[in-house]
């Protein structure tokens, strides 16, 4: 009754591809999951507890639209300590409801009608439908499997025209599990800086890696002034529930964020900006555990995928893996399909992350090794059919 009624922008963009699977597994008993992107484990007790004392204390009021000083102070102070980036706390800091909403806030900030969002691919599935909510117009740059999903220079030279403005960078990469060496990295620098692009980069993943150190694009030469970068709570911390994100950035840019943050959300609860602020002062050693725990199981499922037949690019960072299914002769979605009704395991079809992603699945091992060892037994009972 009322679709004609509806913005068009709306309606041009589909349901989520992850969401729009995972309805059908909720039909489905005694299936294991390796689709949803969320760390297995429970958020640390001593950050649940400043969440609890916080309450207790009566910290139920709203915040500055930029977040609470000392969490900006903090979260200025992680990054210089570990990255070697100065940022003011006190202006290019702001806390956001999770990265998802940073990365709308960032799009919104800096795109006008028809400019273009270059998008290396397979990609996150949020980046497109926000770029076409703000009006802008998503470029699609396909990286390969032989290049290791690094976005590489010349496939991003080949999509630019006049009207590209912002590049998306997210490593370590969601669906892929790839990253990006400092070489790669000034690769794309100087193409941002002679086509004149600002960058967005999303590093959630920052400290889930496995074999190299990962390198922040804002701490390349000169790129900290063109370069968003936006980070978070969700994955390291085990706090996805908590919605806590963050942006980085020039002044006037992450000013024209916050007026945006401040008339659509005002502010990120208190409580959760509590417990990140104690996931900081005190959750490295909690970190380190949980990544040397994905690790193990990062090495165990990319062994049995090849044991099993199946080709596996060799993930470093994140958590997850990105095996092709060409061999079965199946697409992405009949495959995820299939094995989902015929063994009850779910994976994500490589679709869900743009057309670059045909012919793959992605695997989440955010859960048990017993959970993952099971997973890849029906895995090899289903292909062997």
């Amino acid at each position: 009754m009322m679709r004609h009624k509806l913005a068009k922008r709306v309606q041009e963009v589909p349901p989520s591809g992850i969401r729009k699977f995972f309805d059908l597994v909720a039909d489905v008993e005694g299936v294991i999951s390796l689709g949803v992107g969320e760390p297995d484990f429970i958020t640390p007790w001593h950050i649940r507890e400043a969440c609890i004392y916080s309450l207790e204390r009566g910290y139920t009021m709203y915040t500055s639209n930029y977040g609470l000083a000392e969490l900006r102070e903090a979260i200025a102070l992680a990054t210089k300590r570990r990255y070697g980036i100065d940022y003011s706390y006190e202006d290019e800091v702001l806390i956001t409801v999770g990265v998802s909403e940073a990365f709308d806030l960032a799009i919104r900030a800096l795109v006008n009608p028809g400019d273009e969002v270059l998008i290396p691919e397979p990609t996150y599935v949020a980046y497109k439908p926000c770029t076409i909510f703000a009006g802008g117009r998503a470029v699609s740059v396909p990286t390969s499997v032989e290049e290791e999903f690094r976005l590489t220079p010349e496939q991003l030279e080949a999509r630019i025209t006049p009207r590209s403005k912002v590049l998306v960078l997210n490593y370590p990469n969601n669906p892929t599990g790839a990253t990006m060496r400092r070489r790669d990295l000034e690769a794309i620098a100087d193409v941002v800086v002679e086509h004149d692009l600002v960058v967005i980069s999303d590093e959630i993943y920052d400290r889930l890696t496995y074999e190299e150190k990962h390198v922040p694009f804002a701490s390349l030469n000169g790129m900290r002034e063109r370069c968003i970068c936006l980070n978070g709570f969700s994955k390291s911390y085990a706090m996805t529930g908590w919605r806590i994100g963050y942006a980085l950035g020039d002044a006037e840019v992450i000013e024209a964020m916050m007026k945006i943050h401040q008339y659509a959300m005002l502010c990120a609860p208190i409580m959760s900006q509590k417990a990140a602020l104690e996931a900081l002062r005190s959750g490295n050693n909690a970190v380190e555990e949980m990544r040397r725990e994905y690790n193990r199981r990062r090495r165990f499922v990319v062994k049995r995928l090849r044991e099993i037949g199946l080709e596996c690019f060799e993930p470093r960072g994140a958590f997850y893996v990105f095996p092709s299914i060409a061999s079965t002769g199946m697409g992405s979605e009949e495959f995820a399909e299939r094995l989902l009704k015929e063994q009850r395991v779910a994976v994500v079809p490589g679709t869900a992350f743009g057309e670059g992603g045909e012919g793959h699945v992605r695997m989440a091992y955010a859960a048990s090794l017993r959970d993952l060892s099971e997973a890849m037994s029906r895995l090899e009972k289903f292909l062997s059919r």
